[in-house]
């Protein structure tokens, strides 16, 4: 996948559309990743013990991998990644707009 843990996304499709986040988790072999205050669901916890009351809990859930655009950190603009070889033979991701690699 070309997004990683940390990166800073954008949300192109969906509720949340055009919000901004960092991702929490990615899971390549489903293909989502989970993004920091966004996506949120609801669970409603019964309480458990007399005297206790019940609340409302908010969490992300993971969304589409293909729904969100990598935000370059470099020219700060929605762009693809694209790969690029260094002359020590190391693999990197590469800003397609701005061509500066992505740390």
């Amino acid at each position: 996948m070309k997004i990683k843990k940390s990166d800073k996304v954008k949300i192109i499709a969906g509720k949340d559309r055009g919000k901004e986040g960092k991702v929490l988790e990615v899971f390549p072999e489903e293909r989502k990743i989970t993004v920091e205050g966004l996506n949120l669901a609801v669970k409603h916890m019964r309480p458990r013990r007399g005297g206790e009351k019940g609340q409302r809990i908010q969490f992300p859930v993971p969304l589409r991998a293909s729904n969100v655009m990598l935000i370059c950190s470099k020219c700060n603009k929605m762009t693809r990644v694209g790969y690029k070889i260094l002359e020590n033979g190391k693999k990197v991701r590469m800003c397609k707009k701005c061509k500066e690699v992505i740390e």
